[in-house]
């Protein structure tokens, strides 16, 4: 039987637990594609599920939500073998074994093909980030042109991806960081205004734009939504899409005292099908083009899975993390 490196859990806990394995290839079943994985982007979900705040997953398991690689194999004819291709979401590293290893077999229903030359170290990033980015922008969002946007969270790979996309589509973009040097990163990702974020900006906000901004994409978490709907217009929307703050519920949550009259609170958490509305074929050519850049932070290779995981646990990536199968 024909073997794969993969990363295995057995047990939530720190990075230690993610075990380099020996496991059976996938065989495809009609309906499905066996990827040769070429390389896969981390997110925190996987971070969470690795802490064990994931109780509907079931140990062990091969993590990963999303994948870049080869088509090896598809019963079903949806793809020809060596095509380029990017999946993501529909249950991967959860109630399936996902990216993290050498193959992944996944839903044919939730592959993307990928006309392109770029490497797979800028492919990895891509597709959970894009997704999430263009998601929370335009499904949640309803971004418009000429919007002022506030992205919470602003040096998250989401948070740089989404304003790169944002300013693209005419949208005045404002974003926070709390640290005062990577304020030269968010402008280079097309970031007009920066906000130094101490965990309460609603008045700095009041102070530049009085009336509030338009829309705000929280990708903090509820350690910062209260403030983040202070910082929008009435009508506004503001969409809970990250968790970077590690803080998953209120202590204690008014909705009257909360959620200013008239401001709209929605978030977003994307599914396969949300993914296979993303236009990753033309987001890829912009980056290829140069006209939408996006921030690779650090490269790992699988076998340094656990110092990739300590990497994001520690927030060090400064962009998104990839790891090169």
């Amino acid at each position: 039987m024909a073997t794969m490196t993969a990363v295995v859990i057995h047990e939530a806990g720190g990075p230690e637990v993610l075990k380099l394995e020996r496991r059976p290839i996938p065989t495809p079943q009609n309906g499905q594609v066996l990827i040769r994985v070429k390389a896969f982007g981390l997110n925190r979900s996987e971070l969470f599920t690795r802490q064990g705040h994931s109780p509907s997953v079931r140990f062990p398991r091969i993590l990963g939500i999303e994948a870049v690689g080869l088509v090896e194999e598809a019963p079903g004819n949806e793809f020809r073998p060596g095509e380029i291709v990017g999946t993501a979401m529909g249950g991967m590293g959860r109630e399936f074994d996902g990216g993290y290893a050498e193959y992944t077999c996944v839903p044919a229903t939730q592959v993307q093909t990928i006309k392109t030359t770029l490497p797979w170290d800028i492919l990895g990033a891509l597709p959970e980030m894009l997704q999430t980015a263009w998601g929370s922008l335009f499904t949640s969002l309803r971004l418009e042109r000429g919007d002022r946007l506030l992205i919470r969270g602003g040096t998250t790979s989401v948070g740089l991806a989404a304003a790169a996309i944002g300013k693209d589509h005419g949208a005045f973009i404002a974003a926070t960081t709390r640290n005062p040097h990577r304020e030269m990163l968010l402008l280079e990702h097309g970031v007009d205004q920066v906000f130094i974020d101490n965990g309460t900006i609603a008045e700095q906000v009041k102070e530049t734009c009085p009336e509030g901004f338009d829309k705000v994409l929280e990708l903090v978490g509820v350690t910062t939504l209260e403030d983040s709907l202070r910082c929008v217009k009435k009508h506004g929307i503001v969409c809970m899409t990250g968790i970077v703050g590690n803080k998953w519920t209120f202590d204690n949550f008014s909705p009257m005292e909360s959620i200013p009259t008239t401001i709209s609170l929605t978030t977003y958490s994307g599914s396969a099908e949300d993914f296979m509305l993303t236009p990753l074929e033309s987001l890829v050519q912009q980056i290829a083009a140069g006209s939408l850049h996006i921030q690779v932070g650090k490269i790992f290779g699988l076998d340094k899975i656990t110092e990739a995981h300590r990497c994001m646990e520690e927030n060090k990536a400064g962009g998104k993390i990839v790891v090169l199968v």
